[in-house]
């Protein structure tokens, strides 16, 4: 007779070249179906737009998936800039309090971030 809590298997997690887990893809996933896909995509040309704005400086062209600490060079002070100015610019009121690192991995992740936690107006 065996133990019913030790018949299944459990996944290995694997670790892609970014660091990210298997798990943590997809729950991104999970959470990138939940948003609205034009507000993530104004999301995501906001936070291209202001990014130089926000940085004080130029920035070569970036993509969805470049780095905002590491390639982009953004910093904490500085993200809460980028967010006060996408809710001006995408004239909507975004609830912070659930943000993690890993929400600020990348442009991309941000702007999924951004469209799935807009505060609804009353």
């Amino acid at each position: 007779m065996t133990d019913s809590a030790t018949d299944f298997a459990v996944p290995a997690t694997a670790t892609d070249a970014a660091g990210t887990t298997d798990a943590a893809a997809d729950a991104t996933d999970a959470v990138d179906a939940a948003v609205d896909p034009e507000l993530r995509g104004r999301a995501l040309d906001g936070i291209l737009l202001l990014l130089p704005r926000v940085l004080k400086r130029e920035l070569p062209e970036i993509g969805e998936n470049a780095c905002l600490f590491d390639e982009v060079g953004l910093t904490s002070a500085a993200t809460l800039e980028l967010i006060l100015e996408l809710e001006d610019h995408l004239d909507v009121q975004i609830d912070v309090e659930g943000i993690d690192q890993d929400d600020l991995r990348s442009v991309g992740t941000l702007a999924g971030f951004v469209a799935g936690h807009v505060i609804a107006e009353d």
